[in-house]
């Protein structure tokens, strides 16, 4: 066994046999990550003293991260004792990661590709999660991730926003052979993506796509506070079809500005979510931005903003991967 210490000084055993996201998850702590297959790169850590071994390959990391001494902790297992330059993240690490039995509470189209889905829990079955993270959808031996669109609610479901995926497995179910009260499984809640408060002036909560869905449920969780503070969503699309969500009874006093990548409509932003957030002239400095989308707009607003003065500390994200 050897010891994994974090910057924080918070300190976990890690067998040779495991990941270190692994060892840290048993013990109840939680360090940043979402896709656990390397593709990501959310749980990217500085590595400041110890040797570890590559056990599944480290897709998003690039030869200048590689380079720099940064590993992900979801591909490697330590050789030694491991000093990291991450903090934990506080209490979401001590949230249980349950499987549970689901049923379909409601179904409904909410575009021409896009399937709006309620989940039914079974009763008491206490599950507890963060607005942001999300969860394995289970049928058979098919499993697919998808974010949890809702803050919690008293009644204890679980809303899903779900694209048609070309010869998806899951999306085909979905889309032409589920109905309501048809039962599936789910394990979470999973991911580390949510709100923290970085002391900031400005919130940005960008998203494309089915990305919106966890945006959705931070906004739905902010409370007086956060709501005091600047907060704009920026949303993107390739064509202004694809918006499938009023936003408007959760803006309040925010600012919303939908963005197209494809289409030039008035009362649009025209190019890519990053530009947008530029145009907004913030000091970013003073900004956090929570972002979700494919892993291809997450790395290419991440180089942006922070070419452009974000802090990486208060850059957090959640890339969606594809199955294959």
């Amino acid at each position: 066994m050897h010891k994994i210490i974090l910057s924080n000084g918070l300190e976990f055993m890690c067998s040779k046999t495991q990941t270190i996201l692994e060892a840290a998850k048993l013990s109840n702590i939680a360090i940043e990550h979402s896709c656990r297959s390397g593709r990501c790169g959310v749980c990217s850590a500085p590595i400041l003293q110890g040797d570890t071994k590559v056990v599944v390959v480290e897709e998003s990391l690039t030869s200048r991260d590689i380079s720099s001494g940064k590993i992900l902790t979801c591909c490697r297992v330590p050789l030694t004792d491991i000093h990291l330059d991450v903090p934990d993240l506080g209490e979401i690490g001590s949230v249980k990661i349950l499987t549970l039995p689901c049923r379909i509470d409601h179904i409904e189209l909410l575009g021409d590709d896009i399937l709006g889905i309620t989940l039914r829990l079974p009763p008491k079955s206490n599950f507890v999660f963060f607005p942001g993270q999300y969860i394995d959808l289970i049928n058979g031996g098919v499993r697919r991730s998808y974010s949890i669109a809702n803050a919690p609610r008293s009644d204890g479901k679980l809303e899903l926003q779900i694209k048609r995926v070309d010869k998806g497995l899951m999306s085909a179910t979905l889309f032409s052979k589920t109905k309501v009260n048809d039962m599936f499984r789910l394990e979470g809640p999973l991911g580390t993506f949510s709100y923290r408060d970085d002391g900031e002036e400005n919130i940005i909560l960008m998203a494309t796509g089915t990305g919106i869905a966890p945006i959705k449920a931070l906004l739905e969780s902010f409370t007086k506070d956060e709501n005091q503070k600047n907060i704009f969503i920026v949303w993107g699309a390739r064509y202004k079809k694809d918006f499938y969500l009023n936003l408007e009874p959760l803006i309040d006093k925010h600012e919303l500005l939908l963005v197209l990548s494809r289409e030039n409509c008035d009362g649009f932003f025209h190019g890519y979510v990053q530009d947008a957030v530029l145009s907004l002239g913030l000091d970013l400095e003073k900004t956090s931005v929570y972002a979700c989308g494919s892993e291809v707009m997450i790395k290419n607003a991440r180089d942006c903003l922070l070419k452009n003065g974000i802090r990486r500390s208060r850059f957090h994200s959640d890339a969606f991967v594809s199955s294959s």
